[in-house]
């Protein structure tokens, strides 16, 4: 996602969802959160924190549990390095995603909301600017969905040759089709009343899945299909983690970009200056690859000023 020109989201504030026990990539995650494992040369949290920044959102909730909590905020602080607002709140127990709005309703306040799940590594390329035109106008809630050959794994939504919505279904044995539905969510604000009113499915959960069904019922849910050049990878299991790696990688070496780049997408979006830049590279050791791709984008800035 490095270099991509940014978009401008002022109405919206960001949930980065980031608890579960990472059950899936055990033993990997018996003595640290899922988030905070790497992907290629990043920790997983880097890549969904880069998402939200990317669309122009600055302050976020991170949602983990009491245990992961203290390390995700010893990694970001308060976020003021990278010119963005941090705050945290654990998530007692795993109740579902819908809980992250009841969680974050005090955060949310009048303010539409994002939420993306801390597992999910997106790359959108040049679509941004499609998300962006139906974003703004969003009257209830915006879904993504993304063309997967094992439907039966994950919500499925089922669409008309409008790309209008007519079903959605979680893990179905008999899918509709083969769009699934990402990690990747926009609200408005009564997100926060229509979560309130949920009923924990048969897993205990208060499920996005019926969240979203409330707004199709409303007519008030659009999709908006990720299409070919783009990329969504949930990391949550090892065989995911291992291709989100490898993906990472082969973009960085045949671009010479870095996927979600924090640092250089807070450069970008403008949230931080060129002196606010350069103290963000001498945190970093003089033989860290990282360091070495910050320096030499602010070299190219310098070059082309």
């Amino acid at each position: 996602m490095g270099g991509i020109e940014c978009i401008n989201m002022k109405r919206y504030k960001g949930i980065l969802l980031a608890g579960g026990s990472g059950s899936r990539l055990f033993p990997l995650t018996q003595i640290t959160s899922k988030q905070l494992l790497p992907v290629y040369d990043k920790p997983m949290i880097y890549y969904p924190l880069a998402t939200l920044m990317l669309f122009g959102i600055s302050e976020i909730l991170i949602i983990s549990t009491p245990k992961d909590t203290p390390n995700i905020k010893k990694l970001l602080g308060d976020g003021s390095r990278l010119g963005i607002k941090l705050s945290y709140k654990a998530q007692r127990r795993p109740n579902g995603i819908a809980e992250a709005f009841i969680l974050g309703a005090d955060f949310i306040g009048s303010d539409n909301v994002c939420l993306i799940l801390g597992d999910n590594i997106f790359y959108m390329a040049n679509q941004m600017d499609d998300f962006h035109k139906i974003i703004q106008k969003n009257k209830g809630a915006v879904i993504c969905g993304y063309h997967v050959p094992d439907p039966e794994r994950y919500g499925i939504i089922e669409l008309d040759e409008k790309d209008r919505t007519l079903s959605i279904e979680e893990k179905p044995q008999n899918p509709k089709s083969n769009i699934a539905i990402t990690g990747l969510y926009f609200y408005t604000p009564d997100v926060i009343e229509k979560a309130k009113t949920l009923k924990p499915s048969s897993r205990r959960e208060l499920e996005i899945t019926d969240l979203n069904r409330k707004y199709l019922n409303e007519n008030r849910l659009n999709v908006l299909r990720m299409c070919r050049g783009t990329a969504w990878l949930d990391a949550g299991t090892p065989d995911s983690l291992m291709e989100a790696a490898q993906f990472v990688q082969l973009i960085g070496k045949r671009q010479g970009l870095k996927i979600s780049c924090v640092e250089e997408i807070a450069l970008n979006r403008g949230f931080i200056d060129d002196m606010q830049f350069c103290r963000l590279i001498s945190r970093y050791k003089d033989n860290s690859d990282y360091k070495k791709y910050l320096s030499k984008i602010m070299e190219e800035k310098k070059r082309h000023a």
